[in-house]
């Protein structure tokens, strides 16, 4: 019986036995294979096979060597970290390892937390609801859990922690403990409450000037303005029943009276924009752009690309930022033109207010003056953002945006 060896290209017949064995090897075989005769004949062609070689002990001692350097490296890592308390729990749930971290956020020393349960961490109130046990659950039901909430120090304060606990597993997926991770969060939410306590106070504030603005606009409107109105007609009836030498001078009266109706209207304007309620927000932003980009004598232009018009609130919001951004650009800018655009993008309203003016160095330029302070503050009350951009010679830039959330400031038309 005869078999063949393909090495590359070469084909090369070999004479095996009934049992499979090599009966015969040509110089051929030799020759190909490297293998002399004497090595092969009697036995089965496996014996070609190739045999990785095993390790010398020098090579395993070196590798053996370099592992225990990196675990080495790697506890010190764990240990040295001062900001994460970083240590191990068995599969019951009891503290293994521990590092400096830890000490510092929790207050306990290795000595005193290993062996222990780590429910110690938790409040009474969480213990006696089983939470440390449904973690543990959890992190192996899932691979590992993030939570959040009250922890207890050595000193029996609380701080609010951030946990992360990851089950660990062997290559044949057995459970063996878990890893767990925990930073105190106490500042950061401190911040937190603070900013948003902040907001709602600025909010309530916005709420408090939008709704004495109404109310101040409705009285100027409902009884000055018609006051008014009522005595210019009365001077135009008067004048009409004079001698002519006599009408001028009344004449000259009625026109003050006009002129001081029409200041009146403005200031109603201002407060309370009538095209707010009536058009929506590009109506009431073009009038306003109209008439004081006007009286200053710049080149202005308004794009609208709104797709939806902005709540009551939302609306007010916009116009108030858009009133203290054109009465910067006249106060501060040297501009000859200014462009607002506004659209519609990621379910709020973008406005971006843009002149040629001088402009200043930096991003968010002057953003310690009142008035962008205030703009700032009106943009996150309402739960949006506002930046500024400015290059010296080359103008401002003003952009907020403004969600499209529901009015909850009382300030409907």
């Amino acid at each position: 019986m005869d078999d063949e060896l393909r090495p590359g290209a070469d084909h090369v017949s070999v004479g095996l036995d009934a049992q499979g064995r090599v009966a015969s090897w040509s110089a051929e075989a030799e020759r190909v294979t490297g293998r002399p005769a004497r090595e092969v004949l009697g036995r089965r062609l496996s014996v070609l096979d190739p045999v990785e070689e095993e390790p010398s002990s020098g090579e395993r001692r070196d590798a053996e060597e370099a592992l225990r350097e990196s675990e080495q490296r790697f506890r010190l890592l764990v240990q040295s970290v001062q900001d994460y308390g970083i240590f191990m729990l068995d599969r019951s749930g009891n503290i293994s390892s521990w590092n400096a971290g830890a000490q510092r956020i929790k207050g306990w020393s290795a000595q005193e937390a290993i062996g222990r349960h780590f429910s110690m961490f938790y409040p009474a109130e969480d213990v006696a609801a089983g939470k440390p046990a449904r973690e543990l659950e959890i992190a192996v039901a899932e691979g590992r859990l993030e939570d959040e909430g009250w922890r207890i120090r050595k000193d029996g304060t609380r701080f609010w922690a951030n946990v992360v606990i990851t089950a660990l597993y062997d290559e044949a997926h057995r459970l063996h403990g878990f890893g767990k991770v925990t930073r105190d969060m106490t500042e950061r939410r401190n911040a937190e409450q603070a900013l948003r306590e902040r907001r709602r106070l600025v909010g309530h504030l916005v709420e408090a000037q939008e709704v004495e603005r109404r109310r101040i606009a409705w009285d100027v409107h409902d009884e000055s303005i018609q006051s008014m109105v009522a005595v210019g007609m009365r001077l135009q009836l008067l004048a009409s029943r004079l001698p002519e030498p006599h009408k001028s001078a009344v004449a000259g009266l009625d026109d003050a009276v006009q002129a001081a109706i029409g200041r009146l209207r403005g200031l109603v304007s201002r407060l309370r924009p009538p095209e707010l309620d009536q058009h929506g927000l590009v109506e009431a932003v073009s009038a306003y752009v109209e008439e004081v980009a006007g009286r200053w004598g710049l080149a202005h232009a308004v794009r609208d690309e709104l797709t939806a018009e902005p709540s009551a609130t939302a609306a007010i919001t916009a116009y108030r930022i858009c009133q203290e951004a054109l009465s910067n650009i006249h106060k501060h800018a040297r501009a000859t033109r200014v462009d607002l655009h506004l659209s519609t993008t990621d379910n709020g309203t973008l406005v971006r207010i843009s002149d040629d003016g001088a402009g200043t160095a930096g991003e968010d330029a002057g953003s310690g003056h009142f008035g962008l302070v205030e703009m700032h503050e009106r943009a996150e009350a309402a739960n949006g953002w506002l930046s500024v951009r400015s290059v010296p010679g080359r103008g401002t830039s003003v952009e907020f945006w403004l969600p499209m959330l529901p009015d909850v400031m009382g300030l409907e038309p």
